[in-house]
Order: C-alpha cells, then sequence, then structure tokens
C-alpha cells in the first residue's frame, strides 16, 4: 500500500525517534509499504518519520553504479550492492569517516528543494534487521550519503539544516512557503 508522505513543515519530521523494540508482522507490514511507497515516488530512502510513525526504521535502495561505489562490505566482506537492496534498518549507529565532499541531495518530504551538502564520504554503519540479525555495512558513494540522509531523519535533521548559510540564505522563502502550504493542508 502506497502511503501518504508528510512534507516540510510537518512537526514528526523533526522529532528524534523512539527506538524499535519489537519486531512483529505489523512492522513487517510497514516496511513492506515504505518500500512500495518509496519506489513510487522515485526516491532512493525513505525514513518512517516522512510517513507520520516516530520509530527508528529506514530503508534505502539504490542501484549498482560502479561509478558511485568504490566501496561496499557487509560484515566485512566485499559484497555485491544488488544483494543487499533494498537495505531495511532499524535503530541504527553509525561511524562516519572520510574527507567531507558536497554532493547535491534531495527529499521526497521538501519536494522541490535540492541543495549541495557536505557529508563525509564512508560510513560503517551498524544496523539490526527484520529477522533480529544484524548488518554492519561500510560503504562510501551514495549508498553512504543515503545511509547519513535516512538516519538524520531519525534523528529529527532534515538535509536543509546541513546547507551552507549562503544556500540557506538562498531557499528561506522557499521552504517557508513549503511550511506554510503544509500548515494549510492541515
Amino acid at each position: 500500500m502506497i502511503l501518504d508522505i508528510v512534507q516540510y513543515g510537518e512537526p514528526v519530521l523533526r522529532k528524534k525517534c523512539t527506538a524499535v523494540t519489537k519486531i512483529d508482522s505489523e512492522l513487517e507490514k510497514l516496511v513492506a509499504d515504505m518500500i512500495e511507497t518509496m519506489r513510487d515516488a522515485d526516491g532512493v530512502g525513505l525514513a518512517a518519520p516522512q510517513i507520520g510513525r516516530d520509530i527508528r526504521l529506514a530503508i534505502v535502495e539504490v542501484g549498482d553504479d560502479p561509478e558511485c561505489e568504490t566501496l561496499f562490505k557487509v560484515d566485512g566482506k566485499d559484497a555485491n550492492l544488488d544483494d543487499h537492496m533494498p537495505l531495511v534498518f532499524i535503530n541504527p549507529e553509525l561511524e562516519l569517516s572520510g574527507p567531507k565532499e558536497a554532493e547535491s541531495e534531495g527529499c521526497l518530504s521538501i519536494q522541490e528543494v535540492r541543495a549541495k551538502v557536505k557529508r563525509p564520504t564512508i560510513v560503517k554503519a551498524t544496523m539490526p534487521q527484520l529477522d533480529g540479525s544484524v548488518k554492519v555495512i561500510e560503504a562510501d558513494g551514495l549508498v553512504a550519503r543515503a545511509i547519513q540522509h535516512e538516519t538524520d531523519h531519525l534523528n529529527g535533521i532534515l538535509f536543509t539544516d546541513r546547507i551552507s548559510t549562503t544556500t540557506k540564505t538562498r531557499l528561506h522563502r522557499k521552504l517557508k512557503e513549503l511550511a506554510n502550504t503544509e500548515w494549510e493542508r492541515r
């Protein structure tokens, strides 16, 4: 089932989400719906707060592009990216390293806005899975960026919080319009 994606200005997007403590059929159904919703919206990731749920759950799905990723390991071993997509993670813990690089980002909850965001280039993510196992993912490129972006959502942080002051000033009016539009929908 395709879920509604909440938009900029919705308070749930600013909440630090609560830990998932129980994996059951309801959570599994939510994950399936989130995957369908993300794909329908042509996204590369979706976090639970983006569909109005303040729990520490997110998904990432990117295609295998050798120019985007040079590092993708699962539990310390080189892995094929496609074998692990979509990547579903619960209560993730991240270790960030490498130089920061600026790349353009957008968000399904902030439509019509894209901006360069500086992020560390490498992520090591400990990601509990629906089956109770834990994956440790090491990645760079789009996978690393998407994991950081979605984990930010779980902490109430939006990509617009990480853009330069100059860019924030340039986008101020557009973001204000988007926030007011969300307020008017209520």
